[in-house]
């Protein structure tokens, strides 16, 4: 492996901004304490709802251990952008919490009620904004028992009326429908199958059922002791149904998406079908894939079966010495 990263001078690059360089610079102005950057750059996003989700999520993680969305409030109070960006970093602070002391482990009740009223907050400010609303769906996993059917129905149809095939969203229900949260295999493979069949071509909704896949195993291995391989669990990516998902996937978004670069905010879901495809052992399918996603690599999910660096570069070789 060694050599042939050397042969062919390949280091994937595992930035979380996927080559979004305003982004990047904005993410270095709130490490130094600057918020400037960050107004221009949510400015200049608009509308762009994919984009700006995915802006505003990495912008989150990083105002989470500063106090620049705050000095942006302070110093811009009417700001709907800094009403946004502020809610999406007390979800952040809070999972932060929640993991500190433990996954779900007595969490503060207040402490997750004010950030759902920030989100709200954030709502009213910007009223056309699905971010406020993915923020939501997110904060809704850390409650002990979830919300109440009705609040998470009626932030669902709010989200689904400012941007229907939101990825993001769709990914945060995902997951609160999930065994590790608040549902089962079934309530989350029946979410992600339905959202894929309503997909409009072109969309990257399908790979949700990847992502399903992803989290099916996580909360197998994690709850697996011992060093041994989880019972009847190696054909956990290559089963039938497994490798025609993938399949179908790659059908309805790659083959309707057009031709032309992957945009920043596709990398985190086209690295989750690019894993699939490697683990289904459809080679022509991946190779294609790595060749969208040149170096732009996510840790997440190539990470859960072995150090990320060393799993994609090995699929990457492999499926290129297949050609």
């Amino acid at each position: 492996m060694a050599a042939r990263r050397r042969r062919d001078g390949f280091v994937p690059d595992f930035d979380p901004a996927f080559g979004d360089r305003p982004l990047a610079d904005a993410v270095h102005d709130i490490v130094i304490g600057r918020w400037q950057g960050v107004r221009d750059l949510l400015r200049a996003t608009g509308a762009d709802w994919p984009l700006r989700t995915h802006r505003l999520r990495l912008l989150a993680h990083a105002a989470a251990g500063s106090s620049a969305v705050e000095a942006w409030r302070a110093a811009e109070p009417g700001s709907p952008d800094a009403e946004v960006l502020r809610a999406a970093t007390e979800v952040v602070r809070v999972f932060h919490q929640a993991i500190e002391s433990g996954r779900r482990a007595a969490l503060d009740q207040e402490r997750l009620d004010a950030t759902v009223l920030a989100c709200l907050r954030a709502a009213d400010a910007e009223p056309d904004d699905p971010m406020p609303w993915v923020s939501l769906l997110t904060v809704a996993r850390l409650y002990e028992t979830g919300v109440s059917r009705r609040e998470l129905r009626g932030w669902w149809d709010e989200l689904r009326r400012r941007d229907p095939h939101n990825i993001e969203g769709h990914v945060q229900l995902l997951r609160y429908h999930s065994a590790r949260w608040h549902g089962t295999h079934g309530r989350m493979y029946d979410f992600a199958r339905d959202a894929a069949g309503a997909a409009p071509p072109g969309s990257p909704l399908p790979v949700l059922v990847q992502i399903a896949r992803v989290e099916e195993y996580r909360h197998v291995t994690e709850g697996a002791t011992g060093p041994a391989p989880v019972r009847d669990f190696g054909r956990h990516w290559h089963h039938e149904l497994a490798v025609t998902e993938v399949r179908r996937t790659w059908d309805r978004w790659i083959g309707g998406r057009g031709r032309g670069p992957a945009a920043p905010e596709e990398m985190g879901e086209l690295n989750y079908l690019t894993h699939a495809a490697c683990y289904a052992g459809l080679a022509d399918e991946a190779r294609q894939l790595f060749g969208l996603l040149g170096r732009q690599a996510a840790r997440v999910p190539w990470s859960y079966t072995g150090p990320a660096p060393d799993e994609f570069m090995r699929w990457r070789a492999q499926v290129r010495a297949t050609s």
